[in-house]
């Protein structure tokens, strides 16, 4: 299964217009210190195969998000064939969030 990339300005759309959307941020706890995006669900990736019971399996779409977008990618792809459905990876990560929607976010 190819995973959708999201980029930050259709997220930001999609959360204006008030589309259905999980945010799962799979960043560390100390990352996560330094900026979020509201309402995020927070499981690292480390532990995703311990916890991915935790995410909802049905319609509605998962946006998973990184630093860069590379390890919320792969964290995607491991959910996919996993058997999860609708799933986007936030291209470039919450530091293309920072960087093209919330010029206020702290960076790292």
């Amino acid at each position: 299964m190819d995973i959708v990339q999201l980029s930050a300005t259709e997220l930001k759309q999609w959360l204006d217009e008030g589309k259905p959307c999980i945010l799962l941020d799979v960043r560390t706890d100390e990352e996560r210190e330094i900026c979020t995006l509201p309402d995020a669900l927070h499981i690292p990736m480390n532990l995703i195969p311990l916890r991915q019971n935790e995410l909802p399996d049905g319609d509605v779409p998962l946006v998973v998000y990184c630093h860069h977008g590379i390890r919320s990618l792969h964290t995607a792809m491991y959910l996919a064939d996993a058997g999860f459905g609708e799933l986007y990876n936030l291209q470039g990560g919450i530091d293309a969030w920072a960087q093209t929607v919330d010029s206020t976010m702290r960076r790292y």
